[in-house]
C-alpha cells in the first residue's frame, strides 16, 4: 500500500515536472531593451532596435524556439541613472536577457548588474574596454567592437601612411579616451608623435576654441572619435574653420556613420575606420541592405547592423540550449565556436566574447562610407584583464 502510494507521488512529481519544464520553455522569453531613444544617441538606439527586430521577424518572430516580449527603458545615455534603469528590467520586469547599449559609462553599469544577477547581456555598441577586459564572463557578449579595435586600425593606417605628428580630439568620457589609446598605441609604435590629446565633456559641442588650438600646434593630422550629433556639428565645424584644406581629419567611423545627411559637403572626402561600410559586396549584406529598406523605408548604418548581429548571437546559443537560458555554460560554448554570418561579413567571438573582426578602411562619397580597404584584418581586441 505505502509502496503504491509512494509510487503513484513520484510518477505525479515526474509529470509536474515534465510539465513544469515544457512550461518554461513555452513561455515567452523577456528581452530587455535598454537604449537610447531621446538625446544625443536617440538615432542609434532606433537603429539597433530595428536591426534586432529584423533578424527576429526573419526567424519568424521567435528566438530559440519561444516567442519574445519586449521591456523597454530609456537610458538616456545617463550614468548616473543607469543602476535605477537596468533595475527596472532586471528586478522589476525580471528580464531573461538585456539588449544594450551605445553609452560606454551606461554599458558599465548594465555588465555590473549583469554580473551581480547572472542575467544574460548583449551589448550591441558601447566598446567600454572593460565589458570585455576586466568584466567579461560567461554571460555577457558583445556584437558591435571593442574602442581599441577601430582607433587601433586607424593608427597602423596613418603610420603607413608616413604621418609623423598628430592631435586627437574627442568627447572626454570612456569611449573617447579608450579610441583615442588604441590609436595612439599603434600610431606611437609605427613612429609618429602625438602632440596633444584635446577633449570636451560629455555631450558637449563648443569646439571653437580647440579648433583653434589645433591650428595653432599645426599637426600632420587629427585623429578624433565622436558619434551622432556630436559628430555632425565637430565635422561642420572643422570645415569652416577651416582646417579641412590644410590638416586632414582622420577619424572611428562613427564621426561618419549615420551622419552623412546632415554632415553634407563637410564630410566629404574623410577617411575612417569600422568594421562597416558601404559598397560591401558580400551576399549577406545585399539580403540585409534590402530587407532593412522595405521594412523602415530607411537604409541601414553599422547600428542596424550590431542589433542584429545581437540578435544572431542570441538565437545561436538558445538554439543550442532549446531555448533555456539558464544554461549559461552550453550558450556560451555554442556562441564561442560560432562563426556568424554578418552584413559586415563573417566574425568570430573571442574568449572574451568580444567580435574578432576586419575593421575597414572607408572614405566618405556623397552619401557613401565608401570601403577602399582593409586598416585591419582580423583584429582581436586584446582583452587585458579578462580572466575568463
Amino acid at each position: 500500500m505505502k509502496r503504491t502510494t509512494l509510487t503513484a507521488i513520484a510518477a505525479t512529481t515526474t509529470v509536474l515536472l515534465a510539465s513544469g519544464s515544457a512550461f518554461a520553455q513555452s513561455a515567452k522569453l523577456k528581452v530587455g531593451l535598454m537604449l537610447p531613444y531621446t538625446g544625443t544617441y536617440a538615432a542609434l538606439g532606433n537603429a539597433i532596435e530595428n536591426g534586432f527586430k529584423l533578424h527576429l521577424a526573419e526567424q519568424g518572430g521567435k528566438v530559440g524556439g519561444r516567442e519574445v516580449e519586449f521591456f523597454k527603458v530609456d537610458d538616456e545615455s545617463d550614468p548616473s541613472k543607469a543602476t535605477e534603469n537596468v533595475g527596472k528590467l532586471v528586478k522589476r520586469d525580471q528580464v531573461d536577457v538585456l539588449i544594450g547599449t551605445v553609452h560606454s559609462g551606461v554599458a558599465m553599469a548594465m555588465a555590473k548588474a549583469a554580473k551581480d544577477s547572472n542575467t544574460l547581456l548583449i551589448v550591441p555598441n558601447a566598446g567600454a574596454d572593460a565589458v570585455t577586459g576586466p568584466m567579461c564572463g560567461p554571460n555577457i557578449y558583445r556584437s558591435s567592437f571593442s574602442n581599441w579595435q577601430p582607433g587601433y586600425a586607424m593608427g597602423e593606417v596613418m603610420a603607413k601612411k608616413g604621418i609623423k605628428k598628430a592631435v586627437t580630439i574627442t568627447w572626454k568620457y570612456a569611449a573617447g579616451d579608450e579610441s583615442v589609446k588604441g590609436f595612439k598605441e599603434s600610431f606611437t609604435k609605427g613612429g609618429g608623435e602625438v602632440l596633444k590629446d584635446l577633449t570636451v565633456p560629455f555631450p558637449g559641442v563648443e569646439f571653437q576654441a580647440l579648433l583653434t588650438e589645433i591650428a595653432a600646434l599645426k599637426p600632420d593630422a587629427v585623429y578624433t572619435f565622436f558619434a551622432g550629433g556630436g559628430a555632425v556639428k565637430f565635422v561642420k565645424d572643422y570645415d569652416a574653420a577651416g582646417l579641412k584644406k590644410s590638416i586632414p581629419l582622420y577619424g572611428a567611423g562613427f564621426i561618419t556613420d549615420g551622419t552623412l545627411e546632415a554632415q553634407g559637403a563637410s564630410a566629404e572626402g574623410l577617411l575612417t575606420s569600422l568594421h562597416y561600410g558601404d559598397s560591401l559586396t558580400n551576399p549577406k549584406d545585399k539580403s540585409f541592405r534590402l530587407a532593412y529598406a522595405k521594412a523602415y523605408k530607411l537604409q541601414p548604418d553599422v547600428y542596424a547592423v550590431q542589433g542584429y548581429d545581437a540578435a544572431q548571437i542570441l538565437g545561436i546559443g538558445l538554439a543550442a540550449v532549446k531555448g533555456d537560458v539558464s544554461k549559461k555554460a552550453e550558450f556560451a560554448a555554442a556562441v564561442e565556436k560560432a562563426k556568424i554570418d554578418s552584413p559586415r561579413g563573417p566574425f568570430s567571438l573571442s574568449k572574451a566574447h568580444n567580435p574578432v573582426q576586419d575593421i575597414y578602411l572607408r572614405q566618405v562619397s556623397g552619401k557613401e562610407n565608401k570601403v577602399i580597404g582593409i586598416a585591419s584584418k582580423s583584429l582581436a581586441d586584446p582583452a587585458r584583464g579578462c580572466k575568463s
